[in-house]
């Protein structure tokens, strides 16, 4: 069963999850030669605060 996670800063709409989980699925099912539905999509927000590139904050 291919896994994969998928973490983004802020928030995202359910029709972007929906699309991002369709897209993502096709890709990897062709690709791994796997069936769609074996293919598990975890989607995390994360609040900008609580991401840090070069030093600083992403909601800074």
């Amino acid at each position: 069963m291919p896994y994969v996670s998928i973490r983004v800063a802020g928030k995202l709409s359910r029709e972007q999850k929906k699309n991002i989980a369709q897209g993502v699925t096709k890709v990897i099912a062709k690709e791994a030669n796997k069936p769609e539905s074996s293919v598990l999509i975890f989607i995390d927000e994360e609040q900008q605060e609580n991401i840090a590139k070069g030093g600083k904050l992403l909601d800074e």
